[in-house]
């Protein structure tokens, strides 16, 4: 299906109040419509520059991803059986240097990401449950079928 925009998935814009002092952003609420599925876990995951996670994928667990130090290029494809939009890769950037967005990803998205720059990359994350190894899924990250390039570089323009 190639790329384009995944049912489900919520790419949240933050709202960031800045003065003199520095800023402050709220994250989550327990409130928000996009965090029906609630919590269950928040992790943290360093990742130096160049390093690519791909692919990875849940059963029934829900992800939403911040990134407050440096940045990724997080990818999405969708393989859940029963979606319309099956097939269909999703791609954007996170970090500090880039509008700051909180990205949901539903069960059943296979997702991965990689360290763009000359700086570690810092990952936040909720799940909407703890650990369980049976949860995790991955699938190779040069899968043909998926067809991502997960080693190339910014396009020539």
């Amino acid at each position: 299906m190639g790329m384009g925009k995944i049912e489900g998935v919520v790419v949240q814009p933050l709202v960031r109040h800045a003065d003199d002092r520095g800023w402050f952003e709220e994250i989550i609420r327990v409130s928000d419509p996009f965090f029906g599925e609630g919590f269950g876990q928040w992790s943290h995951s360093k990742m130096f520059p160049g390093v690519v996670k791909a692919w990875h994928l849940h059963k029934t667990q829900i992800d939403w991803w911040y990134v407050p130090f440096g940045r990724l290029r997080v990818a999405l494809h969708d393989l859940r059986p029963m979606s319309s939009t099956r097939g269909v890769t999703q791609e954007l950037q996170m970090g500090d240097d880039v509008p700051p967005t909180l990205l949901k990803i539903p069960a059943g998205v296979a997702h991965g990401c990689k360290v763009l720059g000359e700086v570690p990359a810092h990952l936040f994350y909720v799940t909407s449950c703890t650990y369980n190894p049976d949860e995790e899924g991955r699938v190779p990250y040069d899968d043909p079928e998926i067809g991502y390039d997960w080693l190339s570089g910014p396009p020539i323009k």
